[in-house]
């Protein structure tokens, strides 16, 4: 009787143990859920990176006259804040292996490109083919002379961060 009563306790106690851990599991994903909108860091990130209200013109300017002065490159990086691979490229131009190569040698200027009906003409001025996705980008030198432009970045959450840096070091100034 000892054996069976024991038995049926460690069932028990089990079970009662992987609710626990399922339940664990489970109270931040619901409660993420149930996060207001206006706390969604994600998406606060994107509107950052493209403000419907910015001056795309305006910034590229500004970023070309501090490169010049400071010889860096400009990066333009054409997307979207509904865009999930602008905010993963970004994610990438902010970890700590990568952070270091931009910083030292890029301003980073995003253009957005609203539901690709925005910045038309400047995707058109630097060669962005926006028909293949974004984000895509261009590398300008310190004058705002357009080095070389690509939409390789479209599937930005899937590349491998070496490609990233490769791509970096290849356009840097030098």
């Amino acid at each position: 009787m000892y054996n069976v009563s024991m038995k049926v306790l460690q069932s028990q106690l089990l079970r009662l143990l992987v609710t626990a851990v399922v339940l664990a599991g489970a109270l931040p994903v619901l409660a993420a859920q149930q996060a207001p909108l206006s706390k969604d860091q994600v998406s606060a990130r994107l509107k950052a990176m493209y403000p419907a209200d910015a001056d795309a013109k305006k910034e590229i300017g500004d970023a070309i006259q501090a490169a010049g002065k400071e010889h860096k490159r400009v990066l333009l990086v054409f997307g979207g804040n509904w865009c999930f691979d602008c905010f993963a490229l970004d994610y990438r131009f902010h970890q700590s292996d990568i952070e270091p190569l931009v910083d030292k040698n890029y301003r980073v200027v995003h253009v957005d490109v609203g539901k690709y009906d925005k910045n038309l003409d400047l995707a058109k001025k630097y060669n962005i083919p926006l028909e293949k996705g974004v984000p895509s980008l261009a590398v300008l030198d310190g004058k705002g002379h357009l080095l070389y432009s690509t939409p390789e970045f479209e599937k930005a959450r899937s590349l491998d961060p070496q490609e990233i840096v490769k791509f970096l070091e290849t356009w840097k100034p030098a």
